[in-house]
């Protein structure tokens, strides 16, 4: 497993034991909503887009 897809499993479980918690998930409803949180995990980690950006900075040349 590479690393990005390790990562991306690492996040889930967090997650999903965080829903498990506050009664979102149960073991009911597990396997149904494991893979979608991790699909939506494992593209945040390997797309462009989630790299931070420097939103909230000031830049001189656009006065």
């Amino acid at each position: 497993m590479d690393k990005e897809k390790q990562q991306a499993l690492q996040v889930t479980k967090e997650i999903m034991v965080k829903f498990i918690e506050v009664g979102r998930v149960s073991p009911t409803n597990f396997a149904e909503i494991f893979p979608v949180v991790y699909q939506d995990v494992l593209r945040a980690v390997t797309s462009d887009s989630a790299a931070p950006t420097t939103a909230g900075k000031s830049n001189q040349g656009d006065q």
